[in-house]
This record gives structure tokens, sequence and C-alpha cells, in this order.
């Protein structure tokens, strides 16, 4: 009965509350303006789009410099326009001349002061004397008296070219230098004059690849690298200048680019490869993987590069390339997702744990998305008070997705009801819906839920405390007293125990603390991880800033400072376009090599941390430390603040300009039409920096208790509800993962105004047993606790860095030294002598030897000694 004391109220209110329900769920599907994004995470983008995002779209003039001029047909090249209209003047100017109306030497003047500009209508970036000095490949085959068609000739003849051009890179004058790199970048680029396809040209280039590292030609540009890394002339040359531009880092950009291509080319596996290929794969993998001449490792001089970037010594360097190429070379001598579940399979076999229940990237790529939060920011912040109260309302609706089932309950449960929700007056009910596949017969949670042999621990001693009134410490099987509900509940607890491969790494690690003598660690495996580590832990600070700093400088809401790094010379041409065309080119390639920048450091980062975890925990928490400590946690979530739609579906990227489809047929002008080109509803590389950044945070933050706070500090609750209106499984997955962290600490009123929220990470989120993360009930969560817990992990982490790579601490004390008693090697160690002793040496002599009385028979006298 309602108020009134009338019998249909309760009817009224049935149909009023199915009313709500449908209208909450029309405006899901038919509102929605954000679709799911049909993105697959993987290691990388497809090969040709790795590739492509190498050069800029500056640099598409420099392709036509490595081999001058279109590709000649049998027939000759037909005539273009150009040609057209410069044989028209040429009649016209010989008209000119002859009625006297103007001289040759004035049209030799013009002439000369006319501007070189390329064929593909393109602004150059070389100077005119540059431009007709560089015709290199065609003008060193001629030379050397080798054929310009590549395809046509046999396998002997080039190896003879490629070692001919290798023979030039150790001439000492530039230019000439500068010709053979070129050719051999062309040839690493699959001659692309020679081809029809982009499948071609990718074919071409792996082949080339193979035989330019079979001579030896990956070692040689190493050898450049090195060289032009110290070149401080051209880095005092940068630094003089006002504004740095593409012209500063030629020779770097082609070292660069060859060395990219064929470790890019080189990574990927073809199942088409035949025995020997692998087996060069492989060894091209343990080179990377050996320290070069310089005695580092090729990753750790790269992070080198950006480290001096980062200081301003070296303002010329192309970071878009280094940073791709530091990423490239890691995830061919670390390895990828693959190498890593195998990695760890193999570490929990050695300690005799159970194989992992699921990984996380392989289980979401079969989940469904959710529906974003209706509201993208909390009710709470800065909304009117109605306006929050009916977002509070509708955020205690379920997600559409368990919509269909209570709403067919009230159909089922009440015919009356369905009879009065088909009336004519109720909210669109002649729209279709799209039906919605039944749900799998063993419907449930996706995860196996977990829970630590301490929260076990936790839960029998206040059970005991509780009922019988002991405690029992360490101790995990006396039930003996407690109720049969407790028992059952310790069962299932123990039923659901994980024991992470980082708690027995700690384990050992306390053992050796204890009983250095008796339980020493064995000799450490000299694995990729650990040498690359023990390579970059003298500098490791600095690295992680540089990468920092250069990812902030590529967050999309950074705002550009006069100190601030300038990660975008390697992308700016000597002068600046005039044209409102080639000003909007020149802006989508700026804010493309800044996705780039962007998509590379986040997955160096997100190597670096996955492998050194997996090898040691402790290495992983020295990185991470310092990347804490750098201010890495507020840079992320600047990076999130922001239109994330907007930075997902954004379409920084001209297809007609990129590589290879600027050099292979016929090339289009490039128009205001061509820029908006492109049907993908999601930029790939956007979305992959996004996911590796949430994934970065999570390792970081997971079970430390002072950096959740500094989530909480940071107000990342509403950017991160941002997060979840991009519509992709894992990107929601790690986001509500760091969301549920926080909850506890958020207050009620948060999670009464979030329930969507909290019902999202209920229902995606692994379920951690006797984890009260909703209520903020947890007694390790004490403020006070926050700076002991990071000072006791930093002491662990500096005894272990001590102890596995620096000199014990009992060498450090003259008194325990051991001491050489060979007299052989006592003898023939050298002694300095001090300059009073030079000089009175002789005084010396005279006086203590030659002067003095010895009576040598006293020494043979008995009882002398």
């Amino acid at each position: 009965m309602d108020s009134n004391g009338n019998a249909n109220g309760g009817k009224r209110g049935l149909d009023k509350l199915r009313e709500i329900m449908l209208r909450n769920k029309e405006e899901s599907e038919c509102g929605d303006d954000f679709p799911e994004l049909e993105f697959e995470y993987a290691d990388t983008e497809s090969h040709m789009n790795e590739i492509a995002e190498l050069y800029s779209y500056t640099e598409v003039p420099e392709f036509q410099v490595n081999l001058r001029g279109p590709r000649t047909r049998p027939w000759g090249p037909l005539p273009t326009l150009r040609e057209i209209l410069s044989t028209e003047a040429g009649l016209i100017r010989d008209f000119l001349v002859e009625t006297g109306r103007v001289t040759r030497d004035d049209m030799l003047k013009k002439k000369k002061k006319k501007k070189h500009r390329p064929e593909d209508a393109t602004e150059s970036v070389f100077s005119e004397d540059e431009s007709e000095s560089l015709p290199c490949f065609d003008e060193l085959m001629s030379e050397h008296g080798f054929g310009r068609c590549w395809q046509s000739m046999r396998d002997e003849r080039r190896r003879a070219v490629v070692l001919k051009l290798m023979d030039r890179l150790d001439l000492s004058k530039r230019d000439a230098r500068m010709k053979a790199m070129r050719a051999l970048l062309y040839v690493a680029q699959g001659c692309w004059a020679e081809v029809q396809s982009d499948q071609e040209q990718a074919s071409w280039a792996r082949t080339n690849v193979i035989l330019l590292y079979r001579c030896g030609v990956f070692s040689a540009f190493l050898e450049l690298l090195y060289l032009e890394i110290e070149n401080g002339s051209t880095a005092s040359a940068a630094l003089r200048k006002l504004a740095v531009s593409l012209a500063d880092s030629t020779e770097l950009r082609v070292v660069l680019s060859l060395l990219y291509t064929m470790v890019e080319v080189m990574r990927v596996d073809d199942e088409c490869d035949p025995d020997d290929v692998r087996q060069l794969r492989e060894q091209f993998r343990s080179e990377l993987m050996c320290p070069q001449d310089n005695g580092e490792l090729v990753a750790v001089t790269l992070l080198g590069m950006v480290a001096r970037f980062c200081s301003g010594a070296a303002p010329h360097f192309p970071m878009k390339k280094v940073l791709l190429l530091v990423w490239k070379v890691l995830l061919v001598t670390l390895g990828g997702s693959a190498e890593l579940r195998r990695l760890k399979a193999e570490g929990r076999a050695r300690a005799g744990l159970p194989p992992e229940p699921e990984d996380t990237a392989e289980r979401t790529r079969h989940m469904r998305c959710s529906s974003p939060p209706l509201g993208s920011v909390d009710a709470n912040d800065g909304q009117p008070r109605g306006q929050a109260m009916r977002l509070m309302r509708r955020g205690l609706m379920k997600q559409p997705s368990l919509d269909e089932d209570a709403e067919q309950e009230l159909e089922t449960g009440n015919g009356a009801g369905k009879a009065e929700g088909e009336r004519a007056d109720s909210p669109r009910p002649d729209s279709p819906r799209a039906e919605t596949p039944a749900p799998p017969p063993n419907k449930g949670l996706p995860w196996t839920p977990k829970v630590r042999s301490r929260d076990v621990l936790a839960f029998l001693d206040t059970s005991r405390r509780k009922f019988v009134g002991y405690d029992l410490e360490n101790d995990l099987t006396s039930t003996a007293g407690l109720p049969s509900p407790i028992k059952e509940g310790a069962r299932v607890l123990e039923r659901h125990v994980y024991k992470s491969l980082s708690e027995v790494q700690i384990e050992r690690e306390e053992e050796i603390e204890r009983s250095p003598f008796s339980r020493p660690e064995v000799d450490v495996e000299q694995t990729p991880v650990e040498m690359l580590y023990a390579g970059m832990l003298p500098n490791l600070p600095q690295y992680m800033i540089a990468l920092l700093k250069v990812l902030l400088a590529a967050a999309p809401t950074s705002k550009t400072k006069t100190d601030s790094i300038n990660i975008l010379a390697d992308a700016l041409p000597e002068e600046m376009p005039m044209t409102v065309l080639k000003s909007m080119r020149l802006g989508i390639d700026l804010n493309r090599q800044k996705e780039i920048i962007g998509k590379a450091v986040s997955s160096v980062l997100l190597l670096l941390l996955k492998h050194l975890k997996v090898n040691h925990v402790y290495q992983f928490e020295f990185v991470s430390q310092h990347l804490v400590f750098a201010n890495c946690i507020p840079l992320v979530l600047k990076f999130f603040n922001q239109d994330i739609m907007a930075y997902i579906t954004s379409k920084n990227t001209i297809a007609v300009i990129d590589f290879p489809s600027c050099v292979i047929g016929d090339q289009s002008e490039v128009t205001g039409d061509t820029l908006e080109i492109g049907d993908q509803p999601f930029c790939w590389r956007n979305v992959f920096a996004s996911i590796n950044l949430l994934r970065m945070l999570n390792k970081l933050c997971k079970w430390k208790h002072s950096r959740i706070m500094m989530l909480v500090v940071f107000k990342s609750a509403p950017i991160l509800k941002r997060a979840l209106k991009v519509k992709q499984a894992m990107m929601q997955v790690y986001t509500l993962k760091l969301l549920k962290m926080q909850t506890k600490y958020l207050g009620r009123q948060w999670r009464k105004s979030n329930m969507k929220t909290i019902s999202a990470i209920y229902q995606k989120v692994r379920h951690r047993l006797n984890d009260d993360w909703a209520f903020g009930n947890d007694v390790d969560a004490r403020p006070w606790d926050f700076r002991a817990e990071e000072c006791q992990l930093r002491m662990r982490v500096d005894r272990f860095n001590e102890r596995r790579y620096g000199e014990p601490e009992w060498l450090s004390d003259p008194e325990y030294r051991p001491v050489d008693s060979e007299l052989s090697s006592v003898l023939g160690r050298p002694v300095e002598l001090t300059e009073e002793f030079r000089r009175d040496y002789r005084r010396w002599l005279h006086r203590e030897v030659f002067q003095a009385q010895i009576d040598w028979d006293q020494l043979v006298e008995k009882g002398y000694l």
C-alpha cells in the first residue's frame, strides 16, 4: 500500500523501477560515444609500423639522397609535368636571349639564386651544394664498376659490393665516409627503388640485413657510433647554436637508423627462416649481450647517451632513434612477454613452487570490458548537489552486462508488470536492441583467489587469542580448541596460499645475512639480466632520472619551458615552414614524435622492472626506489591528467608519407585531404604506452603503503576514473587495481558515491582473501610506519648490492686484509721512495753502512741471537 492506503502503490513502484533501469540501460547502449577498442596487447606493433616510426616526416627528402632520381623503366622514364614545363621555359629563354632582351649572364645569375626543391614537392633540409654531392648508391656503384640493379646481382656480387662499401667507412674524409654510410643504409632499407610493394621491400630488407650482418656491418657501425658519441666538435657546435635542428645530427641519424633496422629485422622471427639464419640470429643476440670494444654493453652505452642528452652535454643526440634502439636491444637481449613467462616458470620450478595460476596479460585478452562510470569525475568534485545526487543514484545501478539478468527476473516474476512495461508511454519502446550472448555455464570469477602466508598466520593468531587465549608464534598448523567454522576457514585459506618468487628470494637473503659463512651465496649465474644490472649499477640513478625527464618532456600535458630539454630537435628543419599546409604537417610530425618517445620510454622502464623482478627482487626494488625518489608516480599521474579519449583516438599519422609508402610507387602530393586519411578508431602506440604506464605504476605501488599514500595525496582517484572511459579490458583491469589499492584511504563518502567502480573492482580484479581493501581496517596502514618501511627496504637493498657487486666490508679494514708472505712476490713489488730519501740516501749509506764497524763473527757465536 502507498501512503494513502492504496494497494497499487507497490505495482507503481515496480513500474518506476523498471522504467529507471530501462532508461539507464538505453543511455549506456545508445548514448555511448566511445565503442569498445579492438586492441590486442603485444610486445610491439607490426614490423612495418615499427620501421615506419623510426623516420620523422622531416626526414623524407633524405631517402632520395641515398639514391638520386626516380626508378628507371626499360623504355625510359616518363616525362613529368616539371620536365615539360622546364622544356617550355628553355624555349622561352632561348627566344629572349636571341632577341637581345636578356643576356645569358643574367639568366645564369637567376638560376644560381633559384632554390633547390625535391621532386616530391617537399622542402629539403639540405643545402644545394650538399644535395649535389650526395647521389650515394648510384655513384658508388658506377665508380666501382658494379651494376645499379641490386636484385639482378648474384650473391657473390652483392657481398663484394658490401665489402667495398665497408672499406670506405675507414676513410678520414667525412663526405666520402658519409656516402658509404648512406649507401649501406639504402641496402638495409631493402633497395626500395627496385621494388613494387611494401611486402617486397620488407622481404628484400630482411635478405639484405642478413647479408650485412654476415659481412660485419653491424660491428663496424657500432664503432662509428662510439666515434660519433665522443665527437666533441659536433657537440660544441650544437651547444653554440640557439636552436638545434635536423642538420646537426646527420651522421648519428644515419648510424642509428641502420643499427635500428638491423636489430628490428633480426628480432622478428620468421617461420620460413632456414636453420643457418636461426643460428645467425642467436649469434646476433649473443653479440648484443657481450661487452663491446669500449667495455660496455650496447644497452648501457645507449642509456649513457640519454643521460648525456638530458645533462645538456650533447643536445644534438636524436632521442627518438636512441630510445627506440634501446627498447629493441632490450627486447632482443632480455626477451619479451613469452620469455618472461618462461623465466618465471623456471625460477618457480627451481624454488620448488607450483606454477603460476594465471597470467594477467593472457587472461585479459578474453575479458569483456566494462562500461565507464557515469560521470567522468567524482560526484563530489565541484558538481552541484542535485547533479551529484543524480549521478550517485545512477552509480548505484548495476552494470549493463548485469542489467539483463535483473530485468529478466522482474519480467518473469510478474506478468502484469511485463504487460505494463509494454505500454506506449514507456521510454523508447520500439528502439532496436542488440542481443546479449548467453553466459557460459561455468560463470565465475576470472581469477583464482590468492592469500599470503602472513595473512593465514594473522587469521590463526587472532582466532587463538579470541577463543583460546594463547599465542603460538609462526604456527600455521595448531588449531586445537578452535571452533569448526574457524578450522574450515583456515583450510580454505591454506588451499589458496600463494608464495611468490620474491618471497623465496627475500628469505634466501635473510638466510645469507644470518649465516654468511655456513650458508654463503653460490656463484651467481651470468644471465643477460644480471650482466645488464651490473653494467647499469654505477650510473643507474642517472639513467632513471634521464628516462623520466624525457618522459616528462613527451607528456601531452607538459608545457615547454626555457630550461627543459628539447626532444624534438631531430624533427625540426633548419628553416621553419612558411605555408599553412607545411605548418600543419610539421605540427603532426612533432606530436607523432612525442607519442613515439612516450611509447619507447614506457616500454623500456616496464621491461627493466619486469625482468629485474624475476631475476632478483632487490634489483627490482633498487630501480623502483630511484624511480619513486625521482617523482615517477606524480609524473605518470600527470600523463593521465588529460582528455584520455582524445589522446587514445589521436591521429598524428600521415599514411602517404610513412616509410616505405613515401618511396614506392607514384607519389601523391601532400594536401589537406591526405592529412586526414586514416580509418583506425584508435592510436595503437598511445593505448600501448598508457597500458605500460599503468602496469609500471602497479609494480611500483604494490604492497607499498607509503607509495599508495602518494596516490592518495596526489588525488589520483578522479584521474584514474577518467581512464576507465577507455573501453579496453586490460587497461581497465590495471586502472581498477590502482583504485583498489587506495580505496581504504579515500573515505566512506567516496565509496558511497562510487559504488559502480567498487562493483567493477569486485568483478574484474583478483580477490585477496581476508583483504578488507574496501573498509580501511588494515593495521599495516599506520602512517607513522611509512618512512621506516622505505628506510628498511633501502638498507636491505644496499646490503645486497654491497655483498654481490661491491667490495666486502671486512676487506675495507686493513687489519683483516690477507698478507702476501711469498719472498719473490714481496721483493718484486714496486716501492715508492720519497723525495727526501732520494736526496739523502748517499749520505745515509756513507754514515750508516760504510763508516760503521761491524763484527761479523758475533753473528755466529752461540747465544747472540
